[in-house]
Protein backbone atom coordinates (compact mmCIF):
# COMPACT_ATOMS: atom_id res chain seq x y z
CA UNK A 1 0.00 0.00 0.00
CA UNK A 2 2.61 2.40 0.92
CA UNK A 3 3.54 2.72 -3.16
CA UNK A 4 -0.24 3.81 -3.70
CA UNK A 5 -0.47 5.84 -0.68
CA UNK A 6 -0.14 9.43 -3.05
CA UNK A 7 -2.23 7.98 -5.56
CA UNK A 8 -5.11 7.56 -2.96
CA UNK A 9 -4.66 10.68 -1.46
CA UNK A 10 -4.81 12.56 -4.82
CA UNK A 11 -8.04 10.43 -6.18
CA UNK A 12 -9.71 11.34 -2.33
CA UNK A 13 -8.86 14.86 -2.50
CA UNK A 14 -9.99 15.15 -6.22
CA UNK A 15 -13.33 13.07 -5.62
CA UNK A 16 -13.96 15.64 -2.45
CA UNK A 17 -13.52 18.44 -5.10
CA UNK A 18 -15.61 17.20 -7.43
CA UNK A 19 -17.92 15.91 -5.57
CA UNK A 20 -18.20 19.63 -3.26
CA UNK A 21 -18.87 21.22 -7.08
CA UNK A 22 -21.84 19.18 -7.44
CA UNK A 23 -23.23 19.78 -3.98
CA UNK A 24 -22.82 23.82 -4.82
CA UNK A 25 -24.06 23.68 -8.31
CA UNK A 26 -27.14 21.60 -7.33
CA UNK A 27 -27.93 24.12 -4.56
CA UNK A 28 -27.97 27.40 -7.40
CA UNK A 29 -29.65 25.39 -10.58
CA UNK A 30 -30.49 21.63 -9.28
CA UNK A 31 -32.59 21.20 -12.99
CA UNK A 32 -29.03 21.88 -14.91
CA UNK A 33 -27.11 20.46 -13.08
CA UNK A 34 -28.61 16.79 -13.25
CA UNK A 35 -29.16 17.09 -16.65
CA UNK A 36 -25.41 17.92 -17.16
CA UNK A 37 -25.16 14.96 -15.02
CA UNK A 38 -27.34 12.33 -17.01
CA UNK A 39 -25.18 13.78 -20.37
CA UNK A 40 -22.05 12.91 -19.05
CA UNK A 41 -23.12 9.33 -17.86
CA UNK A 42 -24.70 8.67 -21.17
CA UNK A 43 -21.32 9.61 -22.63
CA UNK A 44 -19.15 7.55 -20.00
CA UNK A 45 -21.56 4.37 -21.00
CA UNK A 46 -21.25 5.11 -24.70
CA UNK A 47 -17.60 4.75 -24.26
CA UNK A 48 -17.83 1.88 -22.64
CA UNK A 49 -20.12 0.00 -24.84
CA UNK A 50 -18.16 0.86 -27.82
CA UNK A 51 -14.66 -0.68 -26.11
CA UNK A 52 -17.04 -3.76 -25.46
CA UNK A 53 -17.93 -4.20 -28.88
CA UNK A 54 -14.84 -2.61 -30.83
CA UNK A 55 -13.79 -6.33 -32.13
CA UNK A 56 -17.23 -6.48 -33.60
CA UNK A 57 -17.25 -2.99 -35.04
CA UNK A 58 -14.02 -3.18 -36.55
CA UNK A 59 -14.69 -6.39 -38.06
CA UNK A 60 -17.45 -4.69 -39.75
CA UNK A 61 -16.22 -1.33 -40.41
CA UNK A 62 -12.40 -2.76 -41.80
CA UNK A 63 -12.81 -4.92 -45.24
CA UNK A 64 -11.82 -8.41 -45.30
CA UNK A 65 -10.51 -11.18 -47.96
CA UNK A 66 -12.91 -12.45 -50.27
CA UNK A 67 -13.47 -15.52 -51.81
CA UNK A 68 -15.16 -14.61 -55.19
CA UNK A 69 -17.44 -16.62 -57.32
CA UNK A 70 -15.03 -17.99 -60.14
CA UNK A 71 -12.58 -18.76 -57.28
CA UNK A 72 -10.55 -15.79 -57.16
CA UNK A 73 -9.05 -14.49 -54.06
CA UNK A 74 -9.75 -10.78 -53.34
CA UNK A 75 -7.82 -8.71 -50.08
CA UNK A 76 -8.44 -5.22 -49.35
CA UNK A 77 -5.19 -2.50 -48.75
CA UNK A 78 -4.78 -2.55 -44.96
CA UNK A 79 -4.18 0.86 -43.51
CA UNK A 80 -0.56 0.15 -43.26
CA UNK A 81 -0.62 0.18 -46.76
CA UNK A 82 0.21 -4.02 -46.71
CA UNK A 83 -2.01 -6.64 -48.07
CA UNK A 84 -2.91 -9.22 -45.36
CA UNK A 85 -4.63 -12.75 -45.98
CA UNK A 86 -5.92 -15.46 -43.03
CA UNK A 87 -5.05 -18.82 -44.43
CA UNK A 88 -6.14 -22.16 -42.24
CA UNK A 89 -3.12 -23.58 -41.22
CA UNK A 90 -2.62 -27.28 -40.15
CA UNK A 91 -6.52 -26.29 -39.01
CA UNK A 92 -6.25 -22.85 -37.56
CA UNK A 93 -6.65 -19.63 -38.79
CA UNK A 94 -3.42 -17.45 -39.04
CA UNK A 95 -3.29 -14.20 -40.26
CA UNK A 96 -0.57 -13.69 -43.10
CA UNK A 97 0.61 -10.50 -44.68
CA UNK A 98 1.50 -10.85 -48.08
CA UNK A 99 5.58 -10.09 -48.59
CA UNK A 100 6.59 -10.26 -52.12
CA UNK A 101 9.95 -9.94 -51.20
CA UNK A 102 10.02 -12.94 -48.85
CA UNK A 103 11.16 -16.12 -50.59
CA UNK A 104 8.66 -18.27 -48.54
CA UNK A 105 5.92 -19.04 -46.12
CA UNK A 106 7.45 -17.81 -42.93
CA UNK A 107 5.61 -18.31 -39.37
CA UNK A 108 6.21 -16.21 -36.48
CA UNK A 109 7.25 -18.66 -33.11
CA UNK A 110 3.89 -18.01 -31.66
CA UNK A 111 2.02 -18.77 -34.61
CA UNK A 112 4.35 -22.11 -35.06
CA UNK A 113 3.06 -23.22 -31.19
CA UNK A 114 -0.62 -22.51 -32.32
CA UNK A 115 -0.86 -24.59 -35.34
CA UNK A 116 0.76 -28.05 -33.80
CA UNK A 117 4.82 -27.24 -34.08
CA UNK A 118 7.31 -27.76 -30.84
CA UNK A 119 8.97 -24.75 -31.54
CA UNK A 120 11.70 -25.78 -28.50
CA UNK A 121 13.27 -28.38 -30.47
CA UNK A 122 13.09 -26.78 -33.78
CA UNK A 123 16.45 -26.69 -35.15
CA UNK A 124 17.46 -23.37 -36.80
CA UNK A 125 19.54 -24.38 -39.66
CA UNK A 126 19.00 -21.55 -42.02
CA UNK A 127 19.69 -17.85 -42.48
CA UNK A 128 17.28 -15.10 -43.99
CA UNK A 129 18.10 -11.33 -44.83
CA UNK A 130 15.84 -9.51 -43.76
CA UNK A 131 15.06 -5.46 -43.51
CA UNK A 132 16.21 -6.13 -39.64
CA UNK A 133 19.08 -8.19 -40.16
CA UNK A 134 20.11 -11.99 -40.76
CA UNK A 135 17.78 -14.27 -38.54
CA UNK A 136 18.11 -17.65 -38.16
CA UNK A 137 15.05 -20.54 -39.91
CA UNK A 138 14.16 -23.46 -38.95
CA UNK A 139 12.60 -25.57 -41.55
CA UNK A 140 9.46 -26.97 -41.15
CA UNK A 141 6.30 -28.73 -43.21
CA UNK A 142 2.75 -27.63 -42.45
CA UNK A 143 0.55 -30.52 -42.47
CA UNK A 144 -2.51 -28.41 -44.55
CA UNK A 145 -2.77 -24.30 -45.72
CA UNK A 146 -5.73 -23.70 -46.78
CA UNK A 147 -6.42 -20.02 -48.27
CA UNK A 148 -10.41 -20.22 -49.26
CA UNK A 149 -11.05 -22.88 -51.70
CA UNK A 150 -7.73 -23.26 -52.21
CA UNK A 151 -5.88 -26.38 -50.21
CA UNK A 152 -2.73 -26.99 -50.31
CA UNK A 153 -0.28 -30.17 -48.20
CA UNK A 154 2.75 -30.72 -47.00
CA UNK A 155 4.09 -27.21 -47.79
CA UNK A 156 7.62 -26.29 -46.98
CA UNK A 157 7.53 -23.30 -44.68
CA UNK A 158 9.98 -21.95 -42.11
CA UNK A 159 9.68 -20.54 -38.04
CA UNK A 160 11.74 -17.37 -37.56
CA UNK A 161 14.26 -17.03 -34.54
CA UNK A 162 13.43 -13.37 -34.63
CA UNK A 163 10.91 -11.14 -33.17
CA UNK A 164 8.41 -11.65 -36.30
CA UNK A 165 5.43 -9.86 -35.39
CA UNK A 166 3.25 -11.19 -38.28
CA UNK A 167 3.46 -14.63 -40.09
CA UNK A 168 4.86 -14.12 -44.41
CA UNK A 169 2.93 -15.28 -47.01
CA UNK A 170 5.81 -15.29 -49.42
CA UNK A 171 6.77 -15.85 -53.15
CA UNK A 172 6.97 -20.02 -53.12
CA UNK A 173 3.08 -19.80 -52.29
CA UNK A 174 2.19 -16.59 -54.49
CA UNK A 175 3.70 -18.10 -57.53
CA UNK A 176 1.58 -21.36 -57.43
CA UNK A 177 -1.39 -19.01 -59.00
CA UNK A 178 -2.12 -17.67 -62.31
CA UNK A 179 -2.29 -13.97 -61.43
CA UNK A 180 -1.25 -11.65 -58.62
CA UNK A 181 -2.93 -8.16 -59.25
CA UNK A 182 -2.18 -5.27 -57.32
CA UNK A 183 -4.64 -2.42 -58.38
CA UNK A 184 -3.50 0.17 -55.34
CA UNK A 185 -6.75 -1.03 -53.25
CA UNK A 186 -6.85 -4.43 -53.41
CA UNK A 187 -5.05 -7.55 -54.21
CA UNK A 188 -6.72 -10.13 -56.46
CA UNK A 189 -5.03 -13.86 -56.56
CA UNK A 190 -6.26 -15.82 -59.45
CA UNK A 191 -5.77 -19.95 -59.36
Amino acid sequence: MGSNTPNIVYLVLLLMVVGASVIASLRRRPGQTLQQIMIWALIFLGLVAVAGMWTDIKGALLPRQAVLGDGRIEAPLAMDGHYYLTATVNGVDLRFLVDTGASGVTLTQRDAARVGIDTANLAYTGMASTANGTVAMAPVRLDTLDLGPIHASNVRAAVNGGELDTSLLGMSYLTGFAKVEFDGTRMVLTR
